[in-house]
């Protein structure tokens, strides 16, 4: 009923920018929030970004503070993440999620639905 499809990935130099994308299926879209998070080689997930049903509020990660930038298009069912200044320590598979839900100031528990994944590869 849930499908979550991550596209936008790909391989980039330090600096660079990349845009994904995550289209949904099945739920009312306008009424679910969404995140998005990462996992690079031989670490846990970790999220990333979170935007709320209406756009109106976003929470970012310190690590891609200032850096990235959560949004959503509610008419195209698709929540974006642009990244910009790319680092090294951005490489990981990007994973979109419906739902999220914030535990502290710090701490996100995903929500039960995933995409596969979009790769984000940035060289030295």
């Amino acid at each position: 009923q849930v499908q979550l499809v991550e596209s936008g990935g790909g391989l980039v130099q330090a600096g660079g920018s990349l845009r994904l994308s995550c289209s949904v299926s099945g739920p009312p879209f306008s009424m679910i929030n969404m995140g998005w998070f990462r996992q690079a080689p031989g670490k846990e997930r970790e999220f990333a970004a979170f935007i709320s049903y209406s756009g109106e509020y976003t929470d970012y990660a310190d690590s891609v503070e200032g850096r990235f930038t959560i949004s959503r298009d509610n008419g195209k069912r698709t929540v974006y993440l642009e990244m910009n200044s790319l680092k090294p320590e951005d490489t990981a598979v990007y994973y979109c999620n419906v739902n999220p839900v914030q535990l502290s100031d710090s701490t996100w528990r995903p929500g039960t639905f995933w995409g596969q994944g979009t790769q984000v590869t940035v060289s030295a």
